[in-house]
């Protein structure tokens, strides 16, 4: 896969801006720790990657992350064009992700780790094929390990800038009936739904969803209200656009949201920037409007934190993160915890997790 020019100033093959990750900064974020907040809160991690790019991040890089003093029982691994095949057909390529994933999973239990990395895998399947793609589910589930959970395919659209390394989708992609198909089929391989997209598509994520009540979706990235292109300086409107969005959404039962990746570059928060990184009080103050909105709106059974690492490990160190997310959920009773860090996760993903 060929990636964009690392040009703060590049543009894609249509000469789009291409806004892209923002690079790691390992010395700036050892400048500030913090000691893990309610260390034995157990948590299960549903949103992170492996990748062979921008310096790789493998399984002891993660597990280097945590190492913070956070209890993570768990993990899901994430689609993000990993470890393709590079031959056979098309279709079947990604497959190769969840191959390799599973090696990974299976190299930590052999090493004895208290955490269940990548217990379950969301890989990708070109949607599109319709009720073809069961050929493709199905080598995912046979490659897995017992651990593929679902799938993602990426639809982020935006008319003025593009900010996905894996290539920009069409704009109605939801919106076309072979993609519906292909999600319908997701509901017969007992499968979810993780859906990638921007704050002005939740609309269409919405009808969607209404379409396939079948299949359960989590939206990633708290539906990403964005701070970018012609969002910026716009905050307070973008965040009544994106709540009045939400709250439609949330009508949907079978749509469950992740709680997390705001510290990427396209939502606009600027911590990067600072001498020093930022603590987990000036995250939480800044992050807590758009957490709190989900879970009223949602509830606490449909919503999980997730650290969306290494992608938010551009603004953030993971120990600082989940210290920022249990400042979010101060006010929450034990058992709204429980499902905030642990059990919507095992829920939604069908992990067997036990409760320490």
């Amino acid at each position: 896969m060929t990636l964009p020019s690392q040009n703060p100033a590049a543009r894609d093959a249509d000469g789009l801006p291409f806004i892209r990750n923002l690079p790691l900064q390992p010395a700036w974020l050892a400048t500030w720790q913090e000691e893990a907040l309610e260390p034995d809160l157990p948590i299960i991690d549903p949103h992170h990657h492996f990748w062979d790019h921008e310096g790789g991040y493998f399984l002891d890089d993660l597990l280097a992350d945590m190492a913070s003093g956070h209890n993570v029982l768990a993990t899901v691994f994430v689609q993000c064009a990993y470890a393709y095949r590079t031959e056979g057909p098309v279709s079947l390529r990604p497959v190769g992700e969840t191959e390799r994933v599973a090696a990974i999973a299976l190299q930590a239990v052999q090493r004895g780790l208290k955490t269940n990395v990548a217990a379950g895998i969301v890989g990708h399947a070109n949607l599109e094929l319709g009720d073809e793609v069961d050929a493709v589910l199905q080598a995912h589930i046979d490659l897995g390990d017992g651990r593929f959970r679902g799938i993602r395919h990426i639809t982020t659209w935006h008319v003025d800038f593009n900010a996905s390394m894996l290539g920009r989708p069409p704009a109605d992609l939801m919106q076309r009936a072979s993609f519906r198909r292909g999600l319908a089929r997701l509901a017969q391989f007992g499968l979810s739904f993780d859906a990638w997209l921007y704050h002005s598509q939740i609309g269409q994520l919405t009808d969607l969803a209404r379409a396939v009540p079948q299949v359960p979706i989590v939206l990633n990235h708290v539906g990403a209200p964005l701070g970018v292109g012609p969002y910026v300086g716009q905050r307070d409107a973008v965040f009544a656009a994106w709540r009045a969005a939400m709250k439609d959404l949330a009508d949907c039962p079978n749509v469950h949201i992740k709680l997390g990746g705001l510290a990427m570059a396209i939502m606009g928060f600027e911590f990067h920037k600072a001498a020093r990184p930022p603590t987990s009080l000036q995250l939480a103050e800044a992050w807590a409007p758009y957490m709190h909105a989900c879970i009223e709106l949602f509830g606490v059974q449909r919503c999980m934190f997730e650290s969306n690492f290494p992608v938010d490990k551009g603004m953030c160190s993971y120990g600082v993160l989940w210290n920022a997310f249990k400042r979010i959920a101060a006010g929450a009773s034990s058992a709204e915890k429980a499902w905030l860090f642990r059990d919507s996760a095992r829920a939604f993903y069908q992990l067997e997790i036990g409760a320490e």
